[in-house]
């Protein structure tokens, strides 16, 4: 199997477990905690992969865990008076 190939492969298992573990829903330390031994976990089935790919995949699960819009207490809905004018 080509390198690329493994690791697409390998990308598409992390994404899997992302969504398989509920981790999306988890606090910042803990998904840092899960995506490292998620990590280290994918370098073991795929020994070819390098410290670079491994490294590559570690930031791409890290980003994909980031919701695309904030939500909570950090990002409160704006007043009328706060929202920016078009």
């Amino acid at each position: 199997m080509s390198h690329e190939k493994l690791l697409d492969r390998a990308r598409d298992e992390l994404f899997s477990h992302v969504h398989r573990c509920g981790v999306l829903e988890a606090e910042e330390d803990d998904q840092k905690h899960w995506m490292n031994e998620t990590i280290d976990y994918i370098g073991e089935r795929y020994p070819d992969l390098t410290d670079a790919d491994l490294r590559n995949l570690h930031q791409i699960g890290t980003r994909f865990c980031m919701p695309a819009i904030e939500h909570g207490s950090a990002s409160a809905t704006r007043t009328m008076e706060e929202a920016p004018v078009a």
